[in-house]
């Protein structure tokens, strides 16, 4: 990935950049995908916040707008930059700008091909996908206060890929049985893999209730986990009142978290960068994980 240093964001005003604005963007809408002219342009486009990219040179590279409803749109990287990190500078601008408007939360259209992308970045699907100029969508939101619901597997297959995609360092997951179809959904094993190899420093603690399901299920994360057993670590719950604990939940060190109050159930609520929500569970895990026996079966890999 490109160094954030060889591109920077600023605010543009719409009033005198629109041409750069609209000159990207229909390079990239209308030329590339073939978007109609009429639609790249509308009302809005005065109303709204926009910011650019620049590459060192100072040529313009992204933009992106937040509106007054509150939503986020017209997200523009030019090819080249694509995969940059480009336009997770642009998000972050965005994002930064609602939150100082004190906005609870965000939302915006991301075209399928991106859907990954925005739920790296804390975004949850929401309700069905939808044409849209000829392409296919999905309505995403994004709370910057209080908490979001999580409704139905590929709710939860996302929150939690979130959660992973946006740590640090550490996680934490505590989980009965390892989550069958949410743990080892293709997206979570995914940013689970990229979050284990990026760096020699990350650390994923796993707190199951009975590790000889985990080892009979032959779980991909699971596999993976023997795969790198310097990074993942599994404990099991001796203490009858832990092994009581009805609820599971994943933390990151980047103030996130999703929580469901009974583990059987996928519905609960996710908060991003809300580290006063995840003190008290990291607490909880902390105090639940030291009276726990290391799981050393979990850690060999099978012959």
């Amino acid at each position: 990935m490109t160094s954030p240093s060889t591109f920077h964001i600023e605010p543009a005003d719409y009033a005198t950049q629109q041409a750069l604005l609209h000159e990207l963007r229909h390079a990239v809408f209308v030329e590339e995908q073939q978007v109609p002219a009429e639609l790249e342009v509308d009302t809005l486009d005065p109303l709204s916040w926009h910011v650019l990219a620049r590459d060192k040179g100072g040529s313009v590279i992204g933009t992106g707008r937040l509106t007054p409803d509150r939503r986020i749109g017209r997200m523009a990287v030019r090819a080249q930059w694509r995969g940059q990190g480009v336009g997770g500078a642009l998000l972050q601008a965005l994002l930064r700008q609602a939150g100082d408007r004190e906005w609870e939360a965000v939302t915006l259209h991301a075209q399928l091909t991106a859907r990954d992308f925005y739920v790296r970045h804390g975004f949850l699907p929401e309700g069905s996908e939808f044409e849209e100029a000829g392409i296919m969508h999905q309505t995403m939101c994004r709370r910057l206060s209080g908490a979001a619901t999580v409704e139905g597997v590929a709710a939860a297959i996302a929150a939690t890929t979130a959660l992973v995609a946006r740590a640090r360092r550490r996680l934490l997951i505590h989980s009965r049985h390892l989550d069958p179809k949410v743990l080892d959904a293709p997206p979570v094993m995914e940013a689970l893999r990229r979050f284990a190899t990026a760096r020699n420093d990350k650390q994923v603690s796993i707190l199951v209730h009975d590790a000889s399901v985990v080892q009979q299920a032959h779980s991909p994360l699971l596999a993976l986990a023997q795969r790198l057993p310097s990074v993942f670590h599994f404990r099991e719950p001796v203490d009858p009142v832990d092994r009581n604990y009805p609820s599971a939940y994943v933390l990151n060190d980047n103030g996130d978290c999703y929580f469901r109050l009974l583990d059987y159930r996928f519905d609960g609520e996710a908060t991003f960068e809300q580290p006063s929500r995840t003190r008290p569970l990291e607490a909880e895990f902390t105090r639940m994980w030291e009276r726990s026996r290391q799981c050393s079966e979990l850690r060999a890999l099978g012959i």
